[in-house]
């Protein structure tokens, strides 16, 4: 059994910017092991226990550097155990609008998750970080009952691997801990390329490597596949946010992570 914990990141909408979605599997025989480790990781740094752990902001007694190596500790603690992560991104300039945005980006990002789950064999269970909208309980129970709609290529398909899905909020679990710092993470070095940030391009050359291992790669491959980061739309039209969406796969190779997809029109 795998647990996958997703939230969002980069919800505002804002020109230039990448809506983000994304979601870390968790293997059932290590959650425990993982949890604990985590526990201790809060300890060492003497986090309060009803502190609810994000990627900002910190614990009021920690300095800036001792915040970022809490959350590196953490980083590190999860990709031993092998954890897997999902992520699919689009650009607020192409996306209807972020409600529409997270809700399409749920559907992927499930959907990578029932493919993996088929490579591994097993099951999984679906955590999404609560968030207000009154069309979610529709969304997920169709995702339960359903699965996707309107591919391409099949009228829907039957998430079969999946058992269940359901809400988690910060405070929960330490998984969902987890996931907001990893997203974080990633919002803060993409913001960095996307907003031409030079201080944050150089702190995500040194983030983007600690969470590589996690990105999802099929068996003997080195780069990352569409499972693993998936840029949204398959074909973007337009040459300028072609060009966006290549600047950010190039930056993502820049910091060690090279991504399958091909960015096409």
């Amino acid at each position: 059994m795998y647990l996958l914990y997703c939230d969002e990141t980069n919800l505002e909408e804002r020109s230039g910017d990448f809506f983000t979605y994304g979601g870390i599997a968790i293997a059932g025989d290590v959650a425990q092991a993982l949890s604990l480790e985590i526990d201790q990781i809060r300890a060492k740094f003497e986090v309060p226990r009803e502190f609810r752990l994000k990627f900002n902001p910190g614990p009021k007694h920690l300095s800036h550097d001792e915040f970022i190596s809490l959350k590196q500790a953490i980083i590190e603690a999860v990709a031993r155990q092998r954890a897997t992560l999902f992520i699919s991104l689009i650009l607020h300039d192409i996306a209807t609008s972020p409600a529409d945005a997270r809700q399409n980006e749920i559907n992927r990002v499930c959907y990578h998750f029932d493919c993996f789950l088929n490579r591994k064999k097993s099951p999984g269970l679906v955590l999404i970080d609560r968030f207000d909208d009154k069309a979610i309980d529709t969304h997920l129970a169709e995702k339960f009952s359903v699965g996707i709609t309107g591919l391409p290529y099949s009228k829907e398909m039957r998430l079969s691997n999946i058992v269940g899905f359901h809400y988690s909020a910060i405070g929960q679990s330490n998984f969902t801990s987890v996931v907001d710092i990893l997203l974080g993470s990633i919002r803060f070095s993409m913001n960095g390329f996307t907003r031409n940030d030079s201080k944050a391009r150089d702190t995500a050359k040194k983030v983007i490597p600690l969470i590589s291992p996690m990105l999802f790669r099929e068996d003997g491959q080195t780069t990352v596949s569409e499972l693993g980061i998936f840029f949204s739309p398959k074909v973007i039209k337009s040459n300028k946010f072609r060009a966006t969406y290549q600047g950010m796969k190039d930056f993502f190779a820049e910091c060690g992570v090279v991504v399958e997809q091909t960015i096409t029109g």
